[in-house]
């Protein structure tokens, strides 16, 4: 540079003090200025789903004095996808994504669950004009032989993967024993609003949603009716990235995971984030947890 007229070296300088800002790009600043994304499946009404992870944000901004977004996506498929491709920082998964996810993720951390997720379950419900009762026992679902049925996501894992292994259990297959294909609603919200309208005859669906929405009244009983609640099995639980010690420095990883467990509702505003969602408090959880999960996502064809 020192060969260069003094005219050419004062307008230079502009030029590489913005390379210089270029550098300091807050997703790889690797700890003061970095924004720690987090994401949810959408397995519900958006504007439900964005009140709560937004809840969540503003309390993990709060508990590690980081930058916190929610970053909404299109579809359980984007949230695997985003995540393995370093673009979310942690997703609160259904339990066959959040195996999907970590199984294509190498480095990713298991954080927590809710307390309701050890023992989580699906319910059957059926438009009352099919004259289904209500039964006590999975061989129950052979009632559902011939019907028109709605799972919710397709990889939903209370909505799809342990509603169609039980009734594979009960000796009834979803791709010849229904009248016709099964259909997709895309969340659980949909699938009982498309059974109460007689779109379908009967669907399954996340346990959590159904008696929050027959407590809030949005659902016609008249219509759409609980006819089974499955056994209990692992769900939803946060996930976290391999990426996070880099962007947030050494030890980020269990200073989330304990931001996470010391979400207890000791606070008001903690028990507002609790009720969101559904849950009393927050627990450990383990890979062994979901065992069960990836054998029969791998039975089913939806983990490879």
């Amino acid at each position: 540079m020192s060969h260069l007229p003094a005219r050419a070296v004062i307008a230079l300088v502009p030029v590489l003090a913005l390379l210089a800002g270029c550098g300091a790009d807050d997703s790889s600043a690797g700890g003061d200025n970095a924004t720690l994304r987090i994401s949810a499946i959408p397995d519900q009404d958006p504007a439900e789903l964005t009140a709560r992870e937004e809840a969540l944000a503003e309390y993990l901004s709060s508990a590690l004095d980081v930058e916190v977004e929610y970053v909404p996506v299109t579809d359980y498929a984007a949230s695997v996808s985003l995540f393995r491709a370093g673009d979310l920082d942690t997703v609160f998964y259904g339990g066959l994504t959040g195996v999907q996810a970590r199984l294509q993720t190498p480095g990713a951390t298991l954080l927590a669950q809710r307390d309701i997720d050890a023992e989580f379950r699906s319910v059957f419900i059926a438009n009352a004009d099919t004259g289904i009762e209500p039964f006590d026992d999975v061989a129950g679902l052979t009632a559902f032989e011939d019907t028109r049925f709605t799972f919710g996501s397709e990889s939903s894992t209370s909505g799809r993967l342990m509603p169609e292994y039980f009734l594979r259990e009960a000796g009834v297959d979803s791709g010849s024993e229904l009248s016709g294909r099964p259909g997709y609603s895309g969340s659980h919200d949909a699938t009982i609003d498309l059974v109460e309208a007689g779109s379908y005859e009967g669907g399954a669906l996340n346990v959590q949603v159904w008696e929050a929405r027959t407590a809030a009244g949005t659902v016609d009983t008249d219509k759409v009716v609980e006819v089974f609640t499955t056994p209990p099995y692992s769900d939803y639980h946060w996930l976290g990235g391999p990426d996070l010690e880099d962007r947030f420095g050494a030890g980020f990883t269990e200073e989330l995971r304990t931001a996470l467990l010391e979400l207890d509702g000791s606070t008001p505003e903690e028990q507002a984030v609790l009720e969101r969602y559904g849950a009393g408090k927050l627990i450990p959880t383990d890979a062994d947890s979901y065992e069960r999960i990836e054998e029969i996502g791998r039975t089913l064809g939806l983990v490879s």
